[in-house]
C-alpha cells in the first residue's frame, strides 16, 4: 500500500466526567500512554501522533513515544466541538509533511484494555476495500426492541422500538451492537469530504466486551482497574 498509516490519539485537556482523564493512572501508566503503546505495537502503523490542546498532555505524549507536531486549536477542544472536526484538523495539520496518508487511524485513550490485535483487525477490515470507515463494536446487553425504554412527561415507559410481534426474551430480538472507542480506521479522502461516520460505507470489527471498556467516569476507571491484569496480562511502570 502506498502512503503511510498514521495512528492519532485525540486527547484534549478538558473533561467534565473525569477531570484530567487522559493523564489519569491505570496500572502504572497514564491512559494516554496505554493508547500510544497499543498503537506503536500494532503492525501496519507507521507513526503515532497525539492531537491535544494541552501542554501537559503534549509533554506526556512525547515522553511515552508519540509525536506532537501540532497543537489543536482551543475551539476544537471544547465539550461542544465534534471530534470529527478534530480528525479533519489533524489531516490538514500533517498535509505535505512526509508521504500522503493512506489510512487514518484513531486510537482513543479511553479504551486502555484494547489489544494491538484489535487495531490490526480494524486495519485488515479496512483493507478489504469495500468501506470508507471501520469502527469497533461489542455485543450489546440492552436491546431497543426488548429492554430499552423511553419515558414520557407522565413517567410512562415505552419500548424504544416497538416490535412487530411479541419478544419474550432478549435473544429473540434483532441483534444490536454497542459502538466502542477501541479503534477507528478511515479513508482520509472520505474523512475530508464527509461530516460524520455514517455518511459513508461503514465496516465493523467485533471486540470482546472486556476489551471495550470506555472510561468516562471514576466508576469506569475502577472497572478498568479491576479487569486490567486479566485482560492485558501485564502492568506497566514506565
Amino acid at each position: 500500500m502506498s502512503g503511510q498509516t498514521v495512528a492519532f490519539v485525540f486527547a484534549r485537556g478538558g473533561s467534565k466526567g473525569l477531570p484530567g482523564k487522559n493523564l489519569r493512572d491505570l496500572a502504572g501508566r497514564p491512559l494516554l500512554a496505554h493508547a500510544i503503546a497499543d498503537a506503536r505495537a500494532a503492525a501496519g502503523i507507521d507513526r503515532v501522533v497525539v492531537s491535544t490542546d494541552d501542554a501537559a498532555i503534549a509533554d506526556a505524549a512525547r515522553a511515552w513515544g508519540a509525536e506532537v507536531p501540532f497543537l489543536r486549536p482551543p475551539e476544537l477542544a471544547s465539550d461542544a466541538a465534534p471530534e470529527w472536526l478534530a480528525w479533519q484538523h489533524a489531516l490538514d495539520a500533517l498535509e505535505g509533511e512526509g508521504p500522503d496518508l493512506a489510512r487514518f487511524v484513531s486510537v482513543p485513550a479511553t479504551a486502555p484494555l484494547r489489544h494491538p490485535a484489535d487495531i490490526e483487525a480494524a486495519l485488515a477490515r479496512f483493507d478489504r476495500g469495500d468501506v470508507d470507515v471501520v469502527l469497533t463494536v461489542s455485543e450489546a446487553h440492552r436491546n431497543p426492541w426488548f429492554n430499552m425504554v423511553t419515558l414520557d412527561d407522565a413517567g410512562h415507559a415505552a419500548l424504544v422500538i416497538p416490535p412487530r410481534g411479541r419478544v419474550e426474551r432478549r435473544q429473540a430480538a434483532p441483534a444490536v451492537w454497542d459502538v466502542t472507542t477501541v479503534c477507528y480506521v478511515a479513508d482520509p479522502a472520505f474523512l475530508r469530504r464527509a461530516g460524520g461516520l455514517f455518511e459513508g460505507r461503514v465496516g465493523a470489527v467485533v471486540v470482546p466486551r472486556e476489551r471495550a471498556v470506555d472510561i468516562d467516569t471514576e466508576f469506569d476507571l475502577r472497572v478498568a482497574e479491576s479487569l486490567y491484569d486479566s485482560v492485558k496480562g501485564i502492568r506497566g511502570d514506565g
